[in-house]
């Protein structure tokens, strides 16, 4: 009896999990030559950092197909199902095509299995990088958008010599894995900068800049720096987004509207721009390019509002770099008054410092546990932590995320219209909230 697409699914993600690494590229190196080095039939544009890689991935393939160029772009992880991470023309593989990839790749990654290269069998992880490629080979592409899953030297991605490498804010996240310093950190996503390339690299700090400066000196690599080669010279928040002026290879693109919220994705879109005209050799976008693809971006999961009366709004914030930039724009664009949070966290993040973020604009925080995932911190963990931060009177818990919507929106009901509700803490988190909240609108 053939397997539906779900059991496919399963099965894939029953393989050594995500979140545990088995760094090297040897697995899908193997893999990905076995099926005739896919990965090297288009050019390929590769996004490392720590946060901002999605968002970014999104808005470049947006103006690359505002160019008029078949695109393919691979991300991680998903909000709600599995055949988001690979999209062509901007759109989510369908589930017979991705079906179909599974079971056309099979015997080879069968084979990959059999030869426990450094003793692991091909993860999870790795064996979707590899069927992405597939899929962008088969489709043709005319250009990949590749985003890291961690880190940048070892990641599964990296077993291509991106024409372009992008380099997204580095702060600290994955210590355990990375390293516990911004010049540790900084080394593993550099990993990425290939001889004689293209890298377009986002504001940094210091320690971190010296080192990806220093890896494209060595690697000959032509580098465009945010706040010298390009930038937001001006952004004017708004009721569904905000006005941008850009600096960009043409010099300064006026009144470009962005449909997303935040300093951080005015940033975000600016490293877009700018990473589509490296990849065109340093020629400018035209105007029209730059208003039609960012005009169109939509970036589920980022300070997405999903629902109204009252206002509950969702990110996939999960460290304290990114929830900083998520409560700024928060503050910035919706003004709550009070804030209830709707918090789910894995048990391997920062927790203390995502709550100590949160804390400042949350007048309650309702902890529940995100579903599916052995990862999560159990909710009554969650509420103890916060409790410690903010003091037991703010803190509620919640035996499920269903629950813990309903619970946050009966407070933000009684506060008054100006109430809100934000949800954020994990991706896995945000993902479960949206299929709750707009399944009937699709991942989009």
């Amino acid at each position: 009896m053939p397997q539906t697409h779900q059991q496919i699914v399963q099965q894939l993600i029953a393989r050594w999990p995500e979140h545990r690494i088995a760094p090297g590229t040897a697995r899908v190196e193997a893999l990905c030559e076995l099926l005739g080095s896919p990965q090297r039939g288009y050019p390929v544009i590769q996004i490392a950092g720590t946060n901002g890689k999605g968002s970014t991935a999104i808005m470049i393939d947006a103006l690359l197909r505002a160019l008029g160029l078949r695109t393919g772009r691979y991300t991680s992880p998903h909000l709600i199902e599995l055949t988001e991470r690979i999209s062509i023309d901007g759109e989510p593989i369908s589930d017979e095509s991705f079906d179909a990839l599974v079971a056309d790749t099979a015997p080879l990654v069968d084979l990959v299995d059999e030869r426990a290269i450094d003793g692991v069998p091909m993860t999870f992880f790795e064996v979707m990088t590899a069927l992405a490629y597939e899929a962008f080979a088969q489709a043709p592409v005319d250009v990949a958008v590749v985003e890291v899953g961690l880190g940048g030297v070892t990641d599964a991605t990296n077993v291509m010599d991106a024409a372009v490498a992008v380099i997204c804010p580095i702060d600290f996240d994955h210590t355990h894995l990375l390293g516990t310093s911004l010049t540790e950190i900084a080394r593993e996503k550099a990993g990425i900068i290939k001889a004689g390339s293209q890298v377009v690299l986002a504001a940094q700090q210091p320690e971190a800049a010296a080192v990806l400066v220093e890896r494209c000196a060595e690697a000959g690599a032509k580098a465009y720096l945010e706040g010298i080669d390009f930038g937001v010279l001006e952004r004017t928040p708004g009721v569904g987004g905000q006005v941008l002026r850009l600096n960009t290879a043409g010099g300064a693109a006026d009144d470009v509207v962005l449909p997303l919220f935040g300093a951080h994705m005015a940033h975000n879109a600016a490293l877009a721009v700018a990473a589509v005209e490296a990849f065109l050799g340093g020629k400018p976008l035209p105007a029209d390019v730059i208003a039609e693809g960012l005009g169109a971006v939509v970036a589920p999961g980022r300070l997405e509002i999903v629902r109204r009366s009252p206002t509950v709004v969702l990110d996939t914030c999960h460290n304290p770099h990114g929830a900083r930039a998520t409560m700024d724009a928060l503050t910035e664009t919706f003004a709550f008054t009070p804030l209830i949070g709707v918090v789910a966290v894995m048990a391997d993040k920062d927790v203390d410092g995502l709550l100590r973020v949160f804390a400042d604009e949350m007048s309650t925080i309702v902890c529940t546990t995100a579903a599916g995932t052995s990862r999560a911190l159990p909710a009554q963990d969650l509420a103890e932590r916060a409790s410690g931060i903010v003091g037991d009177e703010r803190v509620r818990i919640a035996a499920s995320m269903a629950d813990a919507i309903e619970m946050a929106v009966a407070l933000a009901d009684d506060a008054g219209p100006s109430a809100g509700v934000l949800i954020a803490g994990s991706v896995i988190a945000a993902g479960e909230a949206r299929a709750l909240l707009v399944r009937d609108r699709g991942s989009r």
